[in-house]
């Protein structure tokens, strides 16, 4: 059973991942404005890897008998500078959510929540992935800059697919 600290900073870490998503779409919205689809696609894809990571606290919770409290989300920003400036954002996003997995998973230890603990490990590596990618697609779009480039960037964005994430294959 989840003490009442651990629920409360669970449900606020849900919402993050669903304000996660609904930033990243904002972010697609952006690259199909400037005609840049494959990054539209690739930004799609990573707000449903968000939403995905939003529905496994949920489900967390659930399976701990603690309340769910979906607080509200707030607006994500829908201006950007250039396509590498939304990939700085990303990146500092990501960088964010990672500080607040830390936090988690320190509050989990200080708890003695084991299962709270093994359940954060997943999300640990995860973030590991998120942070490399973003920085590995901002260098290649600060390389590129708005040339020709670009447009093979974002061919090779366009092909990135969605996949269920292992903890919720069956459950969503």
């Amino acid at each position: 059973m989840l003490k009442k600290k651990m629920t409360d900073a669970l449900n606020g870490h849900l919402v993050k991942e669903f304000y996660s998503a609904y930033l990243y779409q904002s972010m697609a919205a952006y690259f199909e404005l400037k005609a840049l689809p494959g990054l539209a696609k690739w930004m799609r894809v990573q707000a449903q890897e968000e939403s995905c990571h939003g529905l496994m606290f949920f489900n967390y919770l659930c399976e701990q008998a603690a309340p769910v409290r979906l607080g509200a989300i707030d607006a994500p920003p829908n201006a950007f500078k250039s396509p590498a400036h939304v990939m700085e954002v990303t990146l500092k996003h990501e960088q964010q959510v990672t500080a607040a997995i830390h936090e988690l998973m320190d509050l989990a230890i200080a708890e003695r929540d084991h299962a709270t603990k093994q359940f954060l490990e997943w999300f640990i590596k995860e973030q590991v992935e998120e942070e490399s990618t973003a920085s590995s697609l901002l260098d290649q779009l600060k390389r590129v800059g708005d040339g020709n480039g670009l447009f093979i960037l974002d061919k090779e964005a366009g092909t990135r697919v969605f996949a269920v994430p292992t903890p919720l294959v069956g459950r969503v």
